[in-house]
């Protein structure tokens, strides 16, 4: 009951107010490097997502048409899109709008990554240059074994409190996202673009709409991806495996209906064995990729305008939203993918 009042408030605040209300904007890494300067946008008849958009939405549109659409849910199903926001701000400066989980924040990216960075990525990734061009090395082995071992003795002052307080259970912090709010935050889009007072009317192809989600965003995405809306997933250090998360298990890959992508950080990834399990049992009739870097579980999301994985996802996305068949090559040709990123390995299937 108490969840489903939160996805009543939740789903309220977007719906509440018919006509968008831009009530926040930035700009970051000056627009991305896209042919569409992009823009941060807060707005306050949808005050629970953040979108990212080309910044002279009307004047692009005019240009090119109306834009696709990408649904974004975030790693860890945090309630907060920062951790991504070079690339999304990336991706919309390639014509595309994006509406993300979580309210609009004007958090440093930088300080958010450089915590995550120097415990998380893999000894291949080697030293990081960070979008801000600040140097990150990983952790020396000093500095391991010391986080080892602090964590090792909270684990035993939390076995022993338990143990003390044997009839006191922990309260168990209740889910700030789920996965329909990908849902309802495209209901809002495409109410948006019926309505002619809205900043949105008429700008949104809303017949070329993207699932994306990273990590536990992922879950998220397959929780949603029956939706006809969706006419591809893209999973970011992503995988089910034979987990069960935010509602998702092994058996919603059989609820898949359009082509998948999947961007994994490699072995050093804890997302890698899920995804291969994916790869392997998503039915003969989906279309699905799967390239492998070797950037862990963080990608290069700290890098500058997104990295590399930016420009697969833009690929990605121009090909099956926009019908670019020329950027196909990156998922369909061994030699291209080899050539543009000699490090990454790729594997396809039933196209």
């Amino acid at each position: 009951m108490k969840r489903f009042f939160l996805s009543a408030i939740l789903f309220a605040a977007c719906m509440g107010q018919m006509n968008a209300q831009t009530a926040q904007r930035q700009v970051v890494e000056e627009g991305g490097t896209g042919p569409f300067k992009s823009e941060v946008v807060g707005d306050a008849s949808c005050p629970g997502f953040t979108v990212y958009r080309p910044q002279n939405l009307k004047a692009v549109v005019a240009q090119q048409g109306a834009l696709p659409v990408i649904v974004y849910a975030n790693g860890a199903c945090f309630n907060n899109n920062v951790e991504m926001r070079l690339l999304l701000s990336e991706v919309a400066s390639y014509g595309y709008v994006a509406a993300a989980i979580g309210p609009y924040d004007e958090a440093d990216v930088m300080a958010q990554w450089k915590g995550v960075l120097r415990s998380a990525y893999p000894e291949t990734k080697g030293e990081v240059i960070m979008a801000n061009g600040e140097k990150i090395l990983p952790l020396t082995p000093e500095e391991i074994k010391a986080r080892q071992e602090e964590q090792a003795k909270q684990r035993e002052q939390a076995a022993k409190a338990a143990k003390k307080n044997k009839k006191k259970q922990p309260e168990t912090p209740p889910f700030r996202t789920y996965p329909k709010m990908l849902l309802e935050v495209l209901d809002w889009l495409t109410e948006q673009n019926a309505t002619p007072a809205s900043e949105y009317y008429h700008c949104l192809a809303l017949d070329h709409v993207a699932a994306m989600g990273q990590s536990c965003g992922g879950a998220q995405v397959l929780g949603v991806a029956y939706d006809p809306r969706i006419k591809t997933c893209v999973m970011l250090n992503s995988g089910i495996g034979d987990m069960e998360m935010m509602g998702s298990t092994k058996e919603s890959l059989k609820n898949l209906h359009q082509p998948m992508f999947y961007m994994i950080g490699g072995p050093a990834d804890i997302a890698y064995a899920n995804a291969q399990k994916d790869y392997e049992r998503i039915a003969d009739n989906i279309p699905v990729v799967m390239l492998n870097s070797k950037d862990g579980h963080s990608g290069t999301y700290y890098e500058k305008y997104g990295g590399n994985y930016a420009k697969a996802v833009v690929k990605w996305l121009d090909w099956q939203l926009k019908g670019r068949v020329g950027q196909a090559a990156l998922f369909l040709d061994d030699e291209y993918l080899k050539m543009k990123f000699p490090e990454w390995q790729g594997v396809r299937k039933n196209f």
